[in-house]
This record gives C-alpha cells, structure tokens and sequence, in this order.
C-alpha cells in the first residue's frame, strides 16, 4: 500500500505543480485553492509511504515523479522544447526511479 501512496503523492506533486503556473503567482483564486489542496494532498500520501518506505527512497521517487510529470505537462501544453537531449535526460530520470524501486528492501 506505501507504494501507491507514493505514486498518488507524485501524481498530486504534478498537479500543484502545474497548479502554480495556472494559479499565476496566486491571484487566481480558483486555481490556487487547487494547488493548496493539491499540496495538502500530496504533502499527506507522501506521509503515509513513509511510514513503511525508507525517506531517501520515498522522497527520490515522489521529487522524481514530479519533475518528470511536471517537464511532459510543459512540453505538451505549454509548447516548452522537445529538444532530444531533453528528453533523454527525462528518461534519464525515469530510469533513475525504475532502479529505486527495482533495488528498494519493500
């Protein structure tokens, strides 16, 4: 069960992420309570895994999921570059948290 906690708090990571550019440095109010709700969401499932899973690991694979979610949300819906070596350090990352769960003890 930790572990889709952590996958949910990294989902929820994404979406506060995201939040913030569409909240515009909070003065939109409706996309701002998102993101706080979406903080407290992420901030809670992440609390729970790590209950069970080692904090480096947790926090490596949720900041990873983020980043990750985060840099394809830009490049699909904010026209931010697709350049290969960007997206070859994208899955650089993905690979990264593949081996932490791959090499994780739960």
């Amino acid at each position: 069960m930790a572990w889709i906690y952590l996958f949910l708090a990294g989902v929820m990571e994404i979406a506060w992420t995201v939040g913030l550019k569409y909240a515009q440095g909070f003065t939109r109010l409706g996309p701002s309570l998102f993101t706080a709700g979406a903080i407290a969401m992420s901030m809670f499932l992440l609390a729970q895994s790590l209950r069970v899973l080692p904090i480096g690991t947790a926090y490596a694979i949720w900041t990873g999921i983020g980043a990750v979610g985060a840099a394809l949300w830009g490049i699909v819906f904010f026209d931010e570059p697709r350049h290969w070596t960007r997206l070859a350090c994208i899955a650089l990352i993905v690979l990264g948290i593949a081996g932490l769960r791959l090499t994780s003890l739960e």
